[in-house]
């Protein structure tokens, strides 16, 4: 990640902070449910109109040698692994299979676009019930038995915060759809996330 001015760090490191606490606000006087979720998703869109704050340049994606064409930044969590915020860069095809997220989770768009498909699990398939593309100032939020996948073309660059109830290497019991066996597998924690926190230079 290329360094950028310090006063953009300290400016990206306080935008990041208030989100943040608005979101634990929200958690504490509402609780989790599909309305508050939404009022987390304001809170994220909001912060996602910043974005001179989170550059491609800075914040780049995977090269071209990498196992996979997408990476997170770390941008926020507490020290209990709560309130978990990454920034998901991607260039190039993504594609994920059908799966839950075993905590709440808001994806917001920043640049680019991200396919999202919905689904109905049984214990022996999936139903594609709905989609919605991520983009500039749009994003979806998922109580934690939801079910989706994420499809990006590749045909230009995708910048999106993802958030969770929990961090991404606590979540020990994800689980995807394995279409070509027919079977519900455990889902591995993401290999590329990518420290950008608490210090003047992520």
């Amino acid at each position: 990640m290329n360094e950028p001015p310090v006063h953009l760090v300290d400016k990206r490191h306080l935008a990041i902070d208030q989100t943040v606490n608005s979101i634990r606000q929200i958690e504490q006087s509402h609780g989790i449910s599909r309305e508050s979720l939404r009022k987390i998703k304001a809170e994220l869109i909001a912060l996602s109109k910043k974005k001179d704050l989170f550059a491609l340049h800075e914040f780049p994606p995977p090269n071209a040698t990498a196992s996979r064409n997408s990476c997170l930044y770390r941008l926020a969590e507490d020290v209990d692994h709560r309130f978990a915020l990454y920034l998901n860069v991607a260039c190039g095809v993504v594609d994920t299979p059908a799966h839950d997220h075993t905590t709440w989770a808001v994806v917001v768009g920043i640049e680019g676009h991200e396919l999202n498909r919905f689904y109905q699990g049984t214990p022996n398939t999936v139903e594609q019930v709905g989609t919605e593309t991520v983009s500039a100032n749009t994003g979806v939020a998922m109580l934690a038995e939801d079910l989706h996948s994420i499809h990006i073309s590749g045909a230009t660059p995708v910048i999106n915060f993802h958030m969770y109830g929990l961090a991404l290497e606590q979540l020990h019991n994800r689980r995807y759809f394995d279409a070509e066996s027919g079977n519900w597998k455990h889902f591995p924690a993401h290999t590329d996330i990518r420290e950008a926190r608490g210090s003047k230079r992520p």
